[in-house]
């Protein structure tokens, strides 16, 4: 049945942080709860683990309204906090401890994910020792140590080099075979894209579009071409009534309102023997849509 938030709301003082919010996830997988700074993300999301109590709706899990007492949750906030001054494996079977694991369970858990994303080395380490990259990965560990059937992630790869990033992404890809369910909250639209099938924009508090990603693209006109030539061709482009929305070197990301204007380009350029490495219709990626939805607001 997994996660229902019906009609949630939420107000601090005067300001409404969260408007009469909904939205499901039925199923694992990896569901993109995104927003500009201060929409509603976080507060959704406190609400959502029990931390903070709701003013109006409800918040189910398997049916049964959250209570943080007995949901089996887990968390990885956006602002960082492990123990600096505490071994890596004395808390991470606290903290395992806290969500009701034996100690022999705790270890073989703490173990699996420590070599898992490559950081058993660092074991009986103190936590300020390590990278900002290996304690973004210990504390991924104490979101999961417990197998949480909901894990909330918030900018899980910030800060992470494109390998650290890569051994995240695996072990979240290894979560949603084994039946998790992800809340993923992110700037970085690439990973939403990646990951998420289902999302939800917020802005203000309001949710300004929700729904299954590639649906929503599906409802996008094709608007973007991707250039890439071995001379500069702005000229062609410009001749065309075309206009460029980033250029570097030989490389063009051009505006069209209809896919005709790029075949009238591409002939123009075979016609002037113009060499091209790559030309491609888009449409508007994740990001173009989010820009859209609340850039002007």
């Amino acid at each position: 049945m997994g996660l229902k938030v019906q009609n949630v709301s939420k107000t601090f003082g005067k300001k409404l942080a969260v408007d009469n919010i909904s939205f499901e996830i039925d199923k694992p997988g990896v569901f993109g709860l995104l927003g500009t700074n201060g929409a509603g993300k976080s507060t959704t999301i406190r609400m959502i683990l029990g931390i903070l109590k709701k003013d109006e709706g409800s918040i189910s899990w398997n049916g049964k309204e959250v209570e943080r007492k007995y949901v089996n949750f887990g968390y990885l906030p956006e602002e960082r906090g492990i123990y600096p001054k505490i071994k890596i494996c004395d808390q991470l079977i606290y903290l395992a401890k806290l969500k009701g694991m034996k100690e022999k369970e705790a270890k073989e858990s703490m173990d699996y994910w420590l070599k898992k994303l490559e950081v058993e080395e660092y074991k009986y380490m103190i936590a300020e020792k390590l990278s900002k990259g290996n304690q973004q990965k210990i504390q991924f560990i104490t979101s999961v140590i417990h197998n949480p059937e909901l894990l909330v992630i918030d900018e899980p790869f910030s800060g992470l080099d494109p390998v650290n990033t890569e051994l995240l992404k695996n072990a979240i890809i290894e979560l949603v075979s084994k039946g998790t369910y992800i809340i993923m909250s992110s700037h970085q639209m690439a990973s939403i894209e990646e990951f998420c099938q289902d999302i939800l924009i917020l802005n203000r508090g309001k949710t300004v579009l929700k729904g299954n990603l590639k649906s929503i693209k599906e409802g996008y006109k094709a608007n973007r071409v991707e250039l890439i030539t071995k001379k500069d061709v702005s000229n062609y482009i410009n001749k065309n009534g075309l206009k460029i929305l980033k250029q570097m070197d030989n490389q063009y990301e051009i505006e069209i309102r209809e896919e005709k204007e790029a075949q009238k380009l591409l002939k123009d350029l075979i016609e002037n023997n113009v060499e091209i490495e790559k030309i491609e219709v888009k449409k508007p990626s994740l990001n173009d849509i989010f820009i859209e939805k609340v850039g002007d607001k």
